[in-house]
């Protein structure tokens, strides 16, 4: 087995491991919403409470790290390296205790409403005369939604550098959340969400772009696609949504990646 082999093995295996984590993680905060919600703590008080314990989490982590030190006996500029490398993970890792400690608003509700929706019986089938259904919502044009993400040049990544040419199956993943009441002046509604967010986005795309240091690690491969200003889009309007059209039709890593770097209000990652 060469040693190329070797490494993309050992990485598979890494994702599985953390994909098993983050799996058992979101039971667990499962869990912990409807014990906290049974106790009478109100939503609000229980996203600050998961919060808070997440936040705690990825502290302890960073301490862990920060206190890590090189092998004994390593030469000093292997050191130095060491050191240097450590402050970079360590800092990384407060920012993202930050965020967690603030950005989990919102889990607690949708986790009752998750609860409510799967304890409603099933509804007797109607026994009414059937009345004409409206006429279905006229389908998104994938051509000009994606012309429409493009004139954000700011936001994405140019075409030269992108993982993906052609990422028209993430784009017709996402258009698939868009609900039919809302299809209609989606475009503008899209506009509208990526020049309110355009610190965010220009941020995104300096630290996980294309060129960027996680990047570089093969992860983060949607960061930089045009069509990730809809994917984010959704994240945020119609999270639960998107995650089931996903899971249907691909590697939910990417979209797990694209979650962690953006920080959705309701984070759905497994």
């Amino acid at each position: 087995m060469s040693t190329e082999q070797h490494d993309a093995d050992a990485y598979g295996q890494e994702l599985a491991r953390i994909s098993h984590h983050q799996h058992e993680a979101t039971d667990a905060r499962f869990t912990v919403f409807q014990a906290l919600a049974a106790a009478g703590i109100r939503h609000e008080q229980a996203d600050e409470i998961v919060a808070k314990l997440e936040a705690g989490a990825v502290a302890g982590a960073h301490t862990w790290i920060s206190e890590s030190s090189p092998p004994h006996g390593s030469e000093q500029r292997f050191e130095d390296g060491w050191h240097a490398g450590v402050r970079d993970v360590v800092s990384y890792l407060l920012r993202i205790a930050d965020t967690t400690a603030t950005t989990g608003r919102g889990l607690a509700a949708s986790s009752a409403m998750l609860v409510a929706h799967l304890s409603q019986p099933d509804s007797p089938a109607p026994q009414e005369t059937p009345v004409e259904e409206p006429a279905p919502a006229p389908a998104l044009d994938a051509k000009d939604v994606l012309a429409a993400a493009e004139r954000f040049p700011w936001a994405v990544a140019a075409p030269g550098e992108r993982h993906w040419p052609d990422g028209g199956d993430f784009l017709d993943v996402a258009l698939s959340a868009v609900r039919p009441e809302e299809r209609e002046g989606y475009i503008e509604r899209l506009e509208a969400f990526v020049e309110q967010h355009r610190a965010r986005l220009e941020e995104m795309l300096r630290t996980h772009g294309p060129g960027s240091k996680p990047a570089s690690h093969g992860r983060y491969a949607l960061v930089g696609q045009p069509e990730t200003l809809v994917i984010v889009e959704r994240m945020e309007s119609a999270p639960f949504l998107l995650r089931g059209q996903w899971e249907k039709e691909l590697e939910t890593v990417f979209l797990d990646d694209l979650e962690f770097v953006w920080g959705p209000r309701i984070r759905l990652s497994r």
